[in-house]
């Protein structure tokens, strides 16, 4: 049964991310307690960010399935699980604030940058990979799934990185703050061993 620690792993990130929520408000941080307005770098982080991380969570249950290759599995594993519990994080802070999950601002526009992802196919986010390419990976196996997978998540971390030091730069919520700033540390790991896996494929990160 594959799949019996990942389903459980993600029940106990859901009790994770509630217990997180709480203690954002209770954080000791004085802005923790004054919620940002809706057009606001920490809104539009914590928008645009759960929508990046859902497409690394779907992306790692993919290649899930793809693959018996334990090391490429655990990884999977790892970011799925990392990243559903900072969604709900973000999702639940925007709930805190009473806040719209959904903006009618585009994508990146808390950066200054509106439209910087392409927008076409799926891709609204720097990172983000297009519906295209989704499909594409679920037609994969083995190896080759794997290596579409890593190189998929290399720039996918690539774009979540870039948002989150924007979010480090501009938001004001102290524990937005060092939540960003634990994914720049967290995703910059990841991709070195991620282009330690490609390698070991005789593969090459895409960008």
């Amino acid at each position: 049964m594959k799949s019996a620690g990942w389903i459980t792993g993600a029940a106990a990130a859901v009790l994770v991310a509630a217990g997180a929520i709480t203690y954002a408000v209770a954080d000791g941080d004085d802005s923790g307690m004054r919620p940002p307005a809706a057009d606001s770098a920490d809104a539009g982080f914590a928008r645009d960010m759960s929508v990046h991380h859902q497409q690394a969570v779907e992306m790692s249950y993919i290649v899930r399935d793809l693959t018996d290759d334990e090391e490429v599995r655990r990884l999977a594993y790892d970011i799925a699980q990392t990243q559903a519990n900072q969604r709900g994080m973000m999702l639940g802070w925007l709930d805190l604030w009473e806040l719209p999950k959904v903006s009618a601002d585009e994508p990146m526009e808390w950066m200054g940058m509106a439209g910087m992802g392409s927008g076409e196919d799926g891709a609204l986010m720097p990172g983000m990979a297009t519906n295209t390419e989704m499909d594409a990976l679920r037609k994969l196996s083995g190896k080759a799934a794997e290596v579409r997978y890593l190189q998929l998540m290399y720039a996918h971390h690539v774009g979540g990185v870039h948002m989150a030091k924007g979010c480090v730069e501009r938001c004001q919520v102290g524990v937005e703050r060092r939540l960003a700033q634990g994914m720049v540390q967290a995703q910059e790991s990841e991709m070195k061993l991620i282009s330690d896996l490609l390698e070991q494929r005789g593969a090459k990160p895409l960008n």
